[in-house]
């Protein structure tokens, strides 16, 4: 499978097994237990009709991208658990991470942004203005 390849192609690629394993199901059925033959045709059919309805809602599962995991919360803003200094931890949405302070100390429940990354420790700098809510950036 090539990197570039598209969602859609890769997903198609991951759903090939489950369509071999209705089919093969729906003919043991049909000559093992003689269902009807409808019934044996509409199995398979009904399998893929179920896999590209959830396609959608599992796009973004079958997306590459080639930045590391940590290196996409670059951007995203968290609140300080405890006081940094330099180094702590902090929450981003619902996670904790190791984080250390660009410059200087950072209090305890001050909002921080994220500006890089040094192995699978945050680099932070406090945030003056608050009124921004603190979520994690989007990615794609």
């Amino acid at each position: 499978m090539s990197r570039n390849q598209s969602p859609f192609w890769r997903y198609l690629l991951f759903q090939i097994p489950g369509w071999i394993l209705a089919l093969g199901t729906a003919w043991w059925l049909q000559t093992s237990q003689r269902i009807p033959t409808w019934l044996a045709i509409g199995f398979p059919i009904f399998w893929f009709v179920k896999d590209m309805a959830l396609y959608p809602f599992l796009r973004n599962a079958y997306a590459t991208n080639d930045s590391l995991p940590i290196e996409r919360l670059i951007g995203s803003r968290g609140r300080a658990i405890e006081t940094l200094s330099p180094s702590g931890y902090i929450r981003i949405g619902t996670e904790l991470w190791r984080a250390e302070a660009n410059i200087g100390k950072v209090e305890r429940d001050a909002t921080v942004e994220v500006i890089g990354a040094k192995g699978m420790v945050l680099c932070i700098r406090t945030i003056r203005d608050t009124n921004d809510p603190i979520t994690p950036s989007k990615s794609s």
